[in-house]
């Protein structure tokens, strides 16, 4: 479809103009990249950075379940709602952008094969062009279920912070035989089932490299090395705006929270400087 020149306007901060590719991705194409061309995916949770992601021409959207801690305070993500899900996704689908949008589904809503396909075609309806769900062969009458009813889906092994009460902590997988056997199990049962890609969480590095070469659909990294087909990042993350830590594994190059403080600061003086 050709490319389209795009330019944010506005204020000290304006950009020159640059160019994207008008084509919209769809899961065949995140597919076609495997070996090709490193995926880039980040988190989207509303119309504003859904827009800046696609400026940017970002491949993947994911409405993660991590909107749980960055946008409304929560703990951890098991405490996100299928409400909160499905209402984030219609903000981001708002943008209309060209990356594919993916949605989580969150804590306790695809416990059996039914209710994984209704809670799946909720977010649909939403505006999501797929679900990503996290687990491997526990979860694969789920999964066929999902894929069954025509909706496309993205795996995720390793670390499971869905799991993260029950485990204690966010920690490395893969780092012994017993969990190495049961990942390259899970990661060969989701791409026999037919999930597009492969999202791989805290996974040792070597052990990702592995999985990105057994497997013929693409893995998409969040800190498990380099060797994977693609990474993801929280995008509060990348910026340097989350608001109580952020992971080792990233390291931005700016922490633009700090320069918001500042210009938040600033403006409140003007107001009481201000005759």
């Amino acid at each position: 479809m050709g490319e389209k020149r795009f330019s944010l306007e506005g204020g000290q901060g304006s950009m020159d103009a640059f160019v994207v590719s008008e084509k919209r991705e769809t899961p065949q194409s995140i597919q076609h990249r495997k070996g090709i061309e490193q995926i880039a995916a980040l988190t989207a949770y509303d119309y504003s950075m859904a827009k800046l992601l696609d400026a940017a021409g970002v491949h993947l959207l994911l409405v993660g379940d991590s909107l749980g801690m960055v946008i409304l305070g929560y703990p951890d993500t098991t405490q996100v709602t299928l409400d909160e899900m499905e209402h984030h996704v219609r903000a981001v689908a708002r943008a209309n952008p060209r990356g594919l949008i993916i949605a989580d589904l969150p804590f306790k809503s695809y416990e059996t094969p039914k209710q994984a396909v209704l809670s799946a075609k909720r977010l649909i309806d939403a505006g999501a062009e797929g679900v990503k769900a996290e687990g491997g062969q526990k979860i694969l009458p789920q999964v066929e279920s999902i894929i069954s009813a025509g909706i496309s889906f993205l795996g995720h092994i390793g670390m499971l912070p869905q799991n993260v009460v029950e485990e204690g902590g966010y920690k490395i997988k893969g780092c012994d035989n017993e969990e190495k056997d049961a990942l390259l199990a899970d990661a060969l049962a989701l791409t026999q089932a037919g999930a597009f890609g492969l999202v791989l969480e805290l996974v040792n590095a070597q052990l990702a490299h592995e999985i990105s070469q057994s497997v013929e659909i693409p893995t998409i990294g969040i800190g498990s090395g380099n060797d994977c087909d693609g990474q993801i990042l929280v995008t509060t993350d990348l910026l340097g705006t989350s608001p109580d830590f952020i992971p080792k594994h990233v390291r931005p190059e700016l922490l633009l929270r700090d320069n918001m403080v500042g210009m938040l600061r600033d403006w409140k003086e003007s107001l009481t400087n201000r005759k």
